[in-house]
């Protein structure tokens, strides 16, 4: 499994998620990541990482290292030769490459060509909403992207539910697309073991409520951190920031310092399924995978949503807005009064899983064993296509 993971931990995370679901046979996958903070995270068993030196994205959408002092084309050659190296060792029997087809910036064409050569099946898999649609397509063509899927790829999975947003459609992704594409459903978990936590704020045995506040990595969520943290917590009702191990360290301790006397800032936690669950309504940003968790969850939710570089955190909260499922704050009109104010509203039942498909993870096994049937023609054997 590759991806650049240029920004933030999503993509990090989403492949964590994918690869759990995808091993429980025995499997043996390898992920490639650009993120040296992935080792934090646990990974299932089976499963561990390749990292490349780091991309990072700025407020421009602009690619360049990330802590290495060289140039971004020398950067691009380290990690092409890199993954080249690996996967021509490794000779998997199928690629899952994360949102661009040749990789970032072409980076992943060494890789592919080799892989080509070994037989192996390619799987391009997407997130629900990439950007304005506009400019998808834009980015789409430019890159010669319907090409590339219809040379090198045998599938196209979309990890969304197309009632909610059609990407296919929305965004002209082309034929090619069309003819390969896999709806899966969303990515939805319903909780796993995670370490016990020491935190009193966990204990559900106080009797108070709990309010939680995400901002996914924390690289850019300090702004809605602060907000939170300053914001008036309800009767009975305790708050907790997670702030990701992404924010600088000099945002943590002015968060921390900021905090009202009923809110604790949380550094770091590898896996938040215990406070999720605790949680009586979550405020967060609108990543895709904390999005997924909250909606398995059927937690009252706020997203107040990333809007720069790209709004693709904005156009999915509004699709969801629409059907009911969360409520969104614009993040120029986030701050601790508007914060306080939605959360004095309290708890509310939502039921995404009557409205929304949330089996995506369920559903990869059988998709994936679909693509290893497919011969040297790119057709499939006959079996099951229930999925």
């Amino acid at each position: 499994m590759y991806s650049h993971d240029a920004l933030g931990l999503g993509h990090l995370r989403r492949n964590l998620a994918i690869a759990g679901a995808l091993t429980s046979d025995g499997a043996a996958t390898l992920l490639v990541t650009g993120l040296r903070e992935a080792g934090a995270f646990p990974a299932p068993e089976g499963v561990d990482y390749l990292t490349l030196p780091g991309y990072a994205k700025d407020s421009e959408g602009e690619y360049g290292p990330r802590f290495l002092n060289v140039t971004a084309q020398r950067l691009k050659a380290l990690r092409a030769a890199t993954m080249r190296a690996a996967l021509l060792a490794f000779a998997p029997d199928v690629l899952i490459v994360d949102k661009h087809p040749l990789g970032l910036n072409g980076e992943l064409v060494p890789a592919l060509d080799v892989l080509r050569e070994q037989g192996t099946r390619c799987i391009l898999g997407l997130r629900d909403v990439l950007d304005r649609a506009d400019l998808v397509r834009r980015e789409w063509v430019a890159a010669g992207s319907e090409q590339t899927v219809r040379e090198r790829y045998s599938e196209v999975w979309i990890y969304g539910d197309p009632r909610v947003y059609d990407l296919v459609e929305e965004c002209s992704l082309g034929e090619a697309v069309r003819e390969r594409v896999r709806y899966t459903g969303y990515l939805g978990r319903d909780g796993g073991a995670c370490p016990a936590s020491s935190s009193p704020w966990i204990d559900a045995s106080s009797g108070r409520r709990l309010a939680l506040c995400m901002v996914g990595g924390g690289e850019d969520g300090y702004a809605l951190a602060e907000a939170f943290a300053r914001a008036a917590m309800p009767p009975a009702t305790d708050g907790m920031v997670v702030a990701g191990p992404l924010m600088p360290a000099a945002e943590r301790r002015l968060l921390r310092r900021r905090a009202g006397r009923y809110v604790e800032v949380v550094d770091f936690l590898a896996s938040p399924d215990r406070v999720l669950d605790r949680a009586d309504v979550v405020v967060a940003m609108g990543g895709y995978n904390t999005v997924c968790e909250l909606l398995a969850r059927e937690k009252r939710t706020l997203i107040v949503p990333r809007v720069v570089p790209r709004i693709e955190q904005l156009i999915r909260s509004r699709c969801l807005e629409r059907r009911g499922l969360v409520d969104v704050l614009h993040p120029v009109g986030a701050d601790a009064s508007t914060v306080g104010a939605w959360l004095a509203q309290g708890p509310r039942e939502v039921r995404p899983r009557a409205s929304i498909d949330l089996d995506g993870l369920r559903r990869l096994p059988a998709l994936l064993n679909r693509v290893l049937q497919y011969n040297a023609a790119g057709e499939v054997k006959a079996v099951d296509d229930a999925a």
